[in-house]
């Protein structure tokens, strides 16, 4: 068939929906079409769904390395702090000690900051919502097993 042919059918269909697109194919024929379009439709939705994703995952890693940038300069920052608060208690205590001091005030932040991450990590729960579709689909899973 000419390109002619499915322009001069196409304006015909739609002048007139209820004619078929193509009364001289076959069902396999049409069977064939049908499965080749909706290949091509999946094949579209799958590249677009790339696409995003792949927009989505460079903001995300652009995002993820100010945050690390970020945090590194907080690090020297809280470095530089602590050399500075250690030499400044030098003027008033050994050298050693005002460094113990300074080190063991980090040892008690770590800690409060340790004991409340745990403390918020234990009191996450799933929702009984959740809990209860998760034991449905292991049900099903069982039955579709047998």
């Amino acid at each position: 068939m000419s390109d002619i042919d499915l322009t001069r059918r196409r304006d015909d269909r739609a002048h007139d929906p209820t004619k078929p697109i193509d009364p001289e194919s076959s069902l396999g024929e049409l069977f064939s079409r049908l499965t080749t379009d909706f290949t091509g439709l999946v094949s579209t939705q799958v590249e677009l769904a790339k696409v995003e994703i792949k927009e989505e995952a460079t903001q995300a890693a652009r995002g993820a390395g100010f945050l690390t940038g970020g945090a590194f300069a907080g690090y020297l920052a809280i470095t530089m702090l602590s050399f500075a608060a250690a030499y400044g208690l030098d003027e008033i205590m050994d050298t050693a000690v005002a460094f113990l001091l300074v080190g063991l005030a980090w040892l008690l932040v770590a800690g409060v900051l340790y004991l409340t991450g745990r403390k918020e990590l234990q009191a996450v729960r799933m929702p009984p919502q959740s809990k209860a579709a998760i034991k449905e689909d292991v049900q099903w899973a069982k039955q579709q097993r047998n």
